[in-house]
């Protein structure tokens, strides 16, 4: 919905609201719509506004409510937000506006931090106490929107995206090595708090932190799903209440004041959202799909699919169709649009696709976070009757890129770590009590770190790159409550999302629910040739990148040498996982 910023001082020097201004400069995507600061002595908040709930001014940021001594910037939407402006009401507030914005300042004053339990929602927000100070940051349950945040002398900065926090300066911009250990194992992702840059971290999902004018920083974690049996009942009953609390969270998602779209990728997930929202009389429902030329041998549109659905179901339907003219020119700007590298080749097609959408639409519902909550990825069954002692080294040799004895034949000597990073974090969090099988050990995990740090960011960035929202109702709290508490067997079953399939049948046709699991299909990055190929090339082979020096020559000649064989565990191209990061380091201009 928006980008954020701020700068938080402790003491008696004043935030520099210059910084805050270069920081919204670059995130004028994000909120293309308005912008706003707001500076009070040692605290500068500032605000770039997608204009979706009260279009009008009164809605606009940063919020101050001078009666109630609060100052906020908020980025996201609290789906929930009329319900609460009438419990409010009902306690005596007043409001200015008909945003969620106000609701959400209200609601603070009103219960403090714990607020954040009461929203239903995606968000990351900062509120300021004029009287005492104390500035609280929060983000939500799923970590849908990202809060970045950098330490400076004598305070701290954050911002929605990682390179607002370099355009204010003063970033320590060197390579955080664990962080680089986690992105060659870990699928490419850099679990909170840290991030490849040592000087920038994230808020961790479900955190609220406070932080007093002194500068003293605490952290509270508000929620966690909770993966414990707590009852026996059948499968049947499993997929009926499935259907139910997806069929509520689709429902959630249409609170706006601009037409919503559904972003259908011709799969179970995108199309049980569309079957969804039509049995609750949304006709005429915008839907768009995108497909690529075929290359390698790959076919790169799944349209068949995505054209049933629209036509079962009637919707205004968008088939974006992607050349090679449109394609490769996208590549630059897309890793121009991460906050962080993300080596996803869906990344490319998101940010495409999102440039076509909004021309359209403003806001979109997507299909993101059903396979890490309903256990659609091929490396969950293999972990199916594994002890728990085992748990750890089963999800390693199933998910992780590579295992660490192969770094030391790839990174150069200065980037090597001789502890296994990757798996101590791995091991700490299967260590933790209440999930009690390899499976929900593992979906736990995913869903609190590479769900967050993968699709759900992919989809934050290429979207707000366009000023699109999209809003993802598998990431509905009480949905992932739901199935969380699923017998691991359910969601296993049927290949896959068994229970989902199940929720599905009699709304979407058999042909989509059976049919094999695909992806976004994006050949030119799977399959590296031509003027692509040299793209990769020319970035692991610049001057930058000979200076830095991260990876072994021979590692890196190697791969250039056969581009397309050397694959990591789960087949993601480990040439593109080089030279994805480089790239992604020179844009930044680090």
């Amino acid at each position: 919905m928006c980008g954020i910023a701020g700068e938080i001082r402790y003491g008696e020097r004043a935030a520099d609201a210059e910084a805050v201004r270069r920081m919204l400069t670059t995130m004028e995507s994000r909120g293309p719509d308005g912008a706003g600061i707001w500076e009070h002595d040692r605290i500068v908040f500032g605000h770039r506004r997608l204009k979706i709930i009260d279009l009008s001014e009164n809605g606009a940021q940063p919020m101050t409510d001078d009666e109630l001594g609060l100052t906020v910037v908020f980025n996201g939407c609290v789906y929930n937000y009329r319900e609460l402006r009438e419990e409010l009401q009902g306690h005596g507030y007043r409001f200015f506006s008909t945003s969620d914005t106000e609701v959400i300042l209200k609601a603070y004053h009103r219960w403090g931090a714990d607020c954040v339990t009461r929203f239903l929602g995606m968000f990351a927000f900062a509120v300021a106490e004029h009287d005492s100070g104390t500035v609280v940051l929060a983000r939500d349950r799923l970590g849908i929107k990202p809060l970045y945040l950098a330490e400076t002398p004598g305070g701290v900065r954050f911002a929605s995206t990682l390179p607002a926090l370099l355009a204010a300066g003063g970033v320590d911009t060197t390579i955080d090595k664990v962080a680089l250990q986690h992105y060659m194992t870990f699928h490419s992702v850099v679990p909170a708090p840290r991030t490849i840059l040592s000087g920038i971290r994230k808020l961790p999902p479900a955190t609220v932190r406070v932080i007093r004018a002194d500068g003293m920083v605490t952290d509270r974690c508000y929620w966690e799903a909770d993966f414990r049996r707590t009852g026996s009942i059948g499968a049947d009953e499993w997929a009926a209440a499935v259907r139910a609390k997806l069929d509520v969270a689709v429902r959630r998602r249409m609170v706006a004041d601009v037409p919503v779209g559904v972003l259908l990728s011709g799969g179970l997930d995108s199309s049980l959202i569309v079957a969804l929202l039509a049995g609750q009389g949304q006709h005429g429902l915008t839907t768009f799909s995108i497909g690529f030329e075929s290359a390698g041998g790959e076919s790169g549109d799944e349209f068949v699919y995505s054209d049933l659905i629209a036509k079962e179901f009637g919707t205004e339907h968008h088939q974006i169709r992607i050349g090679h003219d449109r394609f490769l020119p996208a590549v630059d700007r897309t890793v121009a649009a991460m906050s962080e590298p993300m080596v996803s080749h869906d990344c490319i097609a998101f940010h495409l696709l999102s440039e076509d959408v909004a021309k359209h639409v403003t806001v979109v519902q997507s299909g993101q976070g059903a396979d890490e909550i309903f256990a659609g990825y091929s490396w969950y069954p293999p972990l199916a009757g594994v002890p728990r002692e085992q748990a750890v080294d089963a999800y390693a040799q199933e998910f992780f890129d590579r295992p660490h004895r192969d770094l030391a034949r790839q990174l150069n000597p200065a980037w090597h770590l001789d502890r296994d990073h990757a798996r101590e974090f791995v091991a700490t969090s299967f260590g933790r009590p209440g999930a009690e099988t390899a499976v929900d050990a593992a979906l736990r995990l995913d869903s609190q770190v590479m769900l967050v740090d993968d699709p759900v960011k992919r989809v934050d960035n290429m979207t707000m790159a366009w000023g699109l929202e999209a809003r993802v109702p598998f990431l509905d709290h009480e949905l992932v409550e739901l199935a969380a508490a699923c017998p691991p067997e359910l969601k296993l079953a049927s290949d896959g999302k068994g229970v989902l399939k199940d929720a599905a049948r009699g709304l979407v046709p058999d042909e989509v629910i059976d049919r094999t699991k695909g992806y976004f299909p994006v050949p030119g990055i799977r399959h590296l040739e031509g003027e692509m190929l040299a793209k990769v090339r020319d970035a692991l082979h610049a001057p930058e990148a000979r200076h830095r020096g991260l990876f072994r020559p021979e590692y890196v000649q190697a791969l250039l040498a056969d581009p397309n064989t050397p694959r990591t565990t789960l087949g993601a191209n480990q040439l593109w996982q080089l030279a994805l990061l480089e790239m992604w380091l020179q844009d930044k201009k680090l």
